[in-house]
């Protein structure tokens, strides 16, 4: 009798970037934003963890210390980029690093300023993965939006890409034919939280 392996359950890492100095907000750092009594880095990880990403890797950048002193962030990976300043890139590049030492299969891409994308949205979005050149999107509309799954096979041309405020948007509009979009617009909102204009979105 022949015993077949079992299958093994792909492993979906979250990876939240949380560290933007928001410089349009009066350097009020997004990730300590209040939302429903909290932190919007608490509300973002949260949301990860419920919607089957695990591990979660949160990267810190702007008032770091403060952050960590303030958000409860137990159970979750931490990286600070020091390099924050440079823009989104450069942190998307220091939590891909953080996951390659890993056994991750994928990464599941949260912005903290996004908080009407939550657990649904990210289980729905991570539910795409098929292999580790998996390209998925959370879609509003038919126009893609986040969370972004990347497969590991993908992670070097990724960071290779993101450079400056892009994050990854060069590489996934080069690659727009590859991305399976997960329309998510009944579940979630994709609004940003960018400017004082936009604090009405917070509770």
């Amino acid at each position: 009798m022949t015993h077949t392996q079992p299958q093994r359950i792909p492993v979906v890492a979250g990876l939240l970037l949380a560290a933007g100095g928001g410089r349009r907000l009066g350097g009020r750092p997004k990730a300590l934003l209040e939302h429903r009594g909290r932190p919007l880095v608490e509300h973002a990880a949260r949301a990860l963890r419920e919607g089957g990403c695990g591990p979660v890797h949160v990267v810190l950048g702007a008032a770091a210390r403060e952050v960590r002193a303030r958000a409860d962030l137990s159970g979750y990976a931490v990286t600070v980029n020091p390099a924050w300043e440079e823009g989104m890139g450069s942190s998307l590049r220091a939590g891909l690093g953080a996951l390659g030492g890993t056994d991750a299969d994928a990464a599941l891409v949260l912005l903290v300023d996004q908080p009407g994308i939550g657990a649904e949205a990210v289980a729905r979005v991570r539910s795409a993965y098929r292999s580790r050149a998996t390209l998925a999107a959370g879609a509003y509309g038919g126009e893609r939006g986040h969370p972004v799954l990347f497969g590991a096979d993908r992670w070097a041309d990724v960071v290779a890409a993101a450079v400056g405020d892009q994050g990854a948007r060069s590489y996934l509009r080069a690659r727009r034919e590859a991305i399976t979009l997960v329309e998510c617009s009944d579940v979630a909102r994709s609004y940003d939280i960018d400017t004082a204009g936009d604090l009405i979105h917070l509770e």
